[in-house]
């Protein structure tokens, strides 16, 4: 493998070439920019006059969104009226000179302000568009309002998560969204390795709800095969026993087998090697009739002891497992630092803030830092006089009339 390189190589990452107008507001669409701006591409944010809705969302510090600073690092800021002429202008213009737009408004909302995708790829044929929306461009939903637990309802996805036996409960973690941003993202780098070839754009339209589905895995196949559909496991697996959460004395160990050798370390490891010559827990199948009986000598066991004990004991036998760890605890871990996984920031308002990191690395070449979050229209002047030629007098005139707008000097 070759040596890392010495960081401040001046390499951005392997988007640098690639240049997003960014529409989007909330949770989907700024978490696929915030990807594209991670792997080196430079995103423009374009925010309505009072700014993405998430920069209002506590708790705040120094004046700023925990939400809105975790998912749009690395852009820069221009707040535009867009229902003023000038600043369809404005639009017009920078989607002349971008390769990528993106956006996440119900279908038809930026059709009406002359914005979408018919205009400006006739303004600029080599655009890519990628549309983010609950239900996507078609179908009998398009028009429904969705946020994420919405779509998790929806999806099939929250009806597989919670306590055995329990009630379905939405996920932790607003996937409903996050995959908006992940499949978008993917969708776009397709549509630029296309255009290589074609010379053309493309209209990307991404659903939140195909997205879930399609994070279903085999869970669809399941209930294809089994003809009846399956229910939350807690963190247990429908089909691989033993693969559960265990309590200990002080938290939980989370132990999983998916293969023979597996299982019997795992016996060797709680002093049951007994278990381990049984006939009938000798395959998955026989454990997974005996889930109760199996899971009951293992939860024995890893109660007698504290959460590091059992590590230690998993960890000498091999056996596949994990701490249970907050979100704290797993940022501060040992491998999270190793990997950068967080980066510290300074913020004019805000002042010192720790990020997560990227999570993609390219080995041979080092990316330069994290930069914070942009203030509200920060950069609008600059981006007016570097990308389309306007005086100051224009500019001026633009803020005159609000068809620009800014964060007060002050937060700046």
């Amino acid at each position: 493998m070759a040596d890392a390189p010495e960081p401040g190589s001046g390499w951005r990452g392997p988007l640098a070439d690639v240049r997003v107008l960014d529409f989007t507001r909330v949770l989907a669409g700024p978490f696929c920019t915030q990807i594209l701006s991670d792997l080196g591409a430079e995103i423009i944010k374009l925010e309505p006059p009072g700014g993405d809705e998430t920069r209002g969302f506590p708790p705040h510090r120094g004046g700023e969104s925990h939400y809105f600073v975790a998912i749009n690092r690395g852009k820069r800021s221009i707040a535009v009226d867009l229902r003023t002429e000038a600043g369809r202008e404005i639009v017009k213009g920078l989607a002349a000179k971008v390769d990528v737009v993106v956006e996440n408004y119900r279908p038809g909302v930026l059709d009406k302000l002359g914005l979408g995708w018919e205009v400006l790829s006739k303004i600029n044929p080599r655009l890519i568009y990628c549309a983010i929306s609950g239900f996507g461009l078609t179908g009998p939903l398009r028009n429904k309002p969705s946020f994420d637990i919405v779509t998790q309802a929806l999806s099939g996805a929250m009806s597989v998560n919670g306590e055995l036996g329990g009630a379905p409960v939405k996920l932790g973690l607003p996937m409903g969204d996050l995959c908006g941003g992940i499949f978008g993202s993917i969708g776009i780098l397709a549509a630029l390795h296309e255009r290589r070839t074609t010379g053309k754009g493309r209209l990307v339209d991404v659903s939140l709800m195909d997205g879930l589905m399609g994070l279903l895995g085999y869970l669809p196949q399941l209930a294809f095969f089994n003809d009846r559909d399956p229910k939350p496991p807690g963190s247990a697996h429908p089909n691989v026993v033993p693969y559960n959460s265990y309590p200990a004395k002080d938290g939980s160990v989370l132990i999983a087998c998916l293969t023979p050798a597996f299982w019997d370390k795992l016996c060797e490891a709680i002093g049951r090697p007994d278990v381990a010559k049984r006939a009938d827990l000798a395959t998955l199948e026989g454990r997974r009739e005996r889930r109760a009986e199996v899971d009951a000598i293992i939860g024995e066991a890893v109660a007698r002891h504290t959460v590091a004990e059992m590590v230690e004991v998993l960890e000498r036998y091999d056996v596949p497992h994990a701490p249970i760890l907050s979100v704290s605890e797993a940022l501060s871990q040992p491998q999270a630092q190793a990997r950068n996984m967080v980066e510290a920031v300074e913020h004019p308002a805000a002042g010192p803030l720790k990020l997560v990191g990227r999570p993609i690395k390219f080995v041979g070449d080092v990316q330069p830092p994290l930069t914070r979050p942009p203030m509200l229209g920060e950069h609008g002047a600059d981006i007016l006089r570097e990308e389309l030629g306007y005086s100051d007098a224009q500019i001026e005139k633009l803020f005159a009339e609000g068809a620009l707008r800014a964060a007060p000097e002050e937060a700046q």
